[in-house]
């Protein structure tokens, strides 16, 4: 039986306590507050705490860089994580977090993992403030897919790619920028907000709907498309969803905005993609 992209709350009612069932916090916050202090609060029964930083790379482009292999299988047996864990990742932002560490484990080659479809806040069950005391894993990161990332010189040689920003809209449009250098955007791309892949109830929109929305912005499935956001987290939810809506043809720009706008690179504003 098929385990993941996503799984609902109501699933993992039913499966929170087997055996060979791994539940991650992945909390996090852009804007600064800690996500550890969130889970000690409360978190799902059983579910152990990953930091993003522990699983960001020590050098590469961009405010998170990829980890390398060892150091991500490294913090992946301390959080309990075996070859054979299916792991579920939640967290309180809608996915957009927690997609990260679900693209992270497919990358290292891990066979089954999913993101709580609506997070921490669609669980509806009662929380508790103990960390649970779990057994070193096995995990063992596998060579990755580095067809499937992309570096600065890599997007600036895109032609008739895709390319499409998952950020909000008012720091596409160059509006907004809290964190890095410059506002704006990458000229030629689309503004395709991760927000927009959820419903009204914070859970995914149906599988047709995304497929529509996608579409509707240029992506097939032989193509697919090239996704950034402000660093490489959050651009990893519209992976997650064109994977839902049957889109397997996802790249990530690894460094994202942060990367791009930190050099000597072409910046388009507005809402046209210039």
């Amino acid at each position: 039986m098929s385990f993941g992209p996503i799984v609902s709350p109501e699933w993992l009612h039913e499966h929170v306590h087997d055996p060979d069932l791994r539940v991650v916090d992945f909390r996090w916050s852009l804007l600064g507050g800690s996500g550890h202090e969130a889970y000690a609060r409360g978190h799902i029964p059983g579910s152990v705490f990953v930091e993003l930083d522990a699983v960001t790379g020590r050098s590469g482009g961009g405010r998170h860089p990829l980890p390398t292999g060892a150091q991500f299988e490294d913090e992946m047996r301390k959080a309990g994580i075996s070859s054979n864990t299916r792991v579920v990742v939640y967290d309180d932002s809608g996915g957009s977090v927690a997609s990260r560490l679900w693209f992270l484990l497919r990358w290292f080659g891990h066979d089954a993992q999913a993101v709580l479809d609506g997070g921490i806040g669609a669980w509806g069950g009662g929380l508790e403030g103990d960390q649970p005391d779990v057994a070193r894993g096995d995990f063992a990161a596998r060579e990755p897919d580095r067809t499937r990332i992309l570096d600065f010189e890599d997007v600036r040689r895109l032609t008739d790619t895709l390319l499409l920003d998952a950020r909000a809209g008012e720091r596409y449009r160059g509006e907004k920028e809290p964190v890095d250098p410059k506002a704006g955007h990458i000229p030629g791309a689309l503004s395709a907000p991760w927000s927009e892949n959820l419903g009204p109830d914070g859970r995914f929109k149906s599988p047709e709907d995304l497929r529509k929305r996608f579409a509707a912005l240029g992506a097939d499935g032989e193509k697919g498309a090239v996704v950034y956001c402000g660093s490489g987290v959050n651009a990893t939810h519209d992976l997650l969803a064109m994977e839902l809506a049957g889109l397997k043809n996802g790249r990530l720009y690894a460094g994202s905005w942060s990367d791009w706008s930190s050099r000597d690179a072409p910046v388009a504003t507005g809402k046209e993609p210039g």
